[in-house]
């Protein structure tokens, strides 16, 4: 584990190439992509200027297989051939870090980001190494985890609070959500008022199939209440029952997880992170098991685009 880690950033200059991005092209096309992420974590490619009308080439050396943000939890709209906003979360809250999809049976084992428009100010994504962080949980904590974490969905159908079971889905066939969610190893189950009901057990921690290194793996302080903030979740405890929340999560047994665990699990993944700045044009490309990401608040402009691929499992 190397507490200095930090993503490897290549540039025009240091590949000694021109920017654009038919150079970055160039480049991958005689570069281990693979070994290179496995090995260094999270490239960043800064000053290529690639510009928005290009990018589906790139992405499409970058990400193999691009994946819908099927069963995704986060708030986007789609703006291409699986190319999403990276979130739509507002611009004055701190994400937390997290792994995409941790929570799913199968999760994406590539991301990369796009910068379309600089940030006015702040907006940079923190990256954080998994290793480091799982290192830095107070051991009482990483052990009360050590069982697995419960995730619970109420999906609305089209009016509530959160998001639809359609939106969650990309699709309006209930059909087609049974199929996956047979696949996902999941429970759930379709309520009197049209919702959706989806509980999943997943790990608190995996391993990396290539390095085998042990990573934090867990969003549970994302579905938490305890993660929006005492006040947050003092008022959500006031007009909703904890099972009843559009997410929340549980310990494995269904017991109650203390808001202080979750908050601790925060705050040491955002101390432990990197910051990686934007310019228009910026890629980012993570391992999304070895290392985690969040996004710090922002001013002004800033539209930041998010693509997946692949599964470990």
């Amino acid at each position: 584990m190397n507490e200095s880690w930090k993503p490897r950033e290549l540039s025009p200059d240091e590949l000694g190439t021109g920017p654009g991005a038919g150079a970055l092209l160039e480049y991958l096309a005689g570069a281990d992509l693979a070994g290179m992420l496995t090995a260094e974590k999270a490239i960043v490619f800064r000053g290529f200027g690639v510009r928005p009308d290009e990018l589906d080439g790139v992405l499409d050396v970058l990400l193999p297989d691009r994946l819908a943000y099927v069963h995704g939890n986060s708030p986007r709209t789609k703006v291409g051939r699986n190319v999403y906003t990276s979130t739509e979360y507002p611009p004055q809250y701190t994400i937390a870090m997290h792994n995409e999809m941790s929570y799913a049976a199968h999760w994406p084992s590539r991301l990369a980001f796009f910068c379309e428009t600089t940030p006015g100010a702040g907006g940079a994504t923190p990256v954080v190494d998994g290793e480091l962080w799982l290192a830095s949980i107070d051991p009482a904590i990483r052990e009360a985890f050590a069982g697995g974490v419960r995730y619970v969905q109420n999906l609305h159908d089209g009016y509530g609070l959160g998001k639809s079971w359609q939106q969650t889905f990309e699709t309006e066939d209930r059909s087609q959500v049974d199929e996956f969610l047979a696949t996902a190893e999941a429970d759930w189950e379709w309520r009197p008022d049209g919702s959706l009901r989806v509980s999943q057990v997943r790990a608190s921690t995996v391993r990396h199939p290539v390095t085998g290194a042990e990573v934090w793996f867990c969003q549970a302080d994302q579905w938490h209440p305890g993660g929006l903030g005492d006040d947050t979740a003092k008022a959500l405890a006031q007009i909703m029952a904890p099972e009843d929340l559009p997410q929340n999560a549980f310990f494995a047994d269904g017991g109650e997880i203390p808001n202080d665990y979750v908050l601790h699990v925060q705050n040491v993944g955002l101390e432990a992170a990197v910051d990686v700045p934007w310019h228009a044009g910026d890629l980012l490309v993570i391992d999304n098991v070895l290392v985690g990401h969040g996004r710090r608040p922002f001013d002004g402009p800033r539209r930041v685009l998010v693509a997946m691929s692949g599964s470990p499992a």
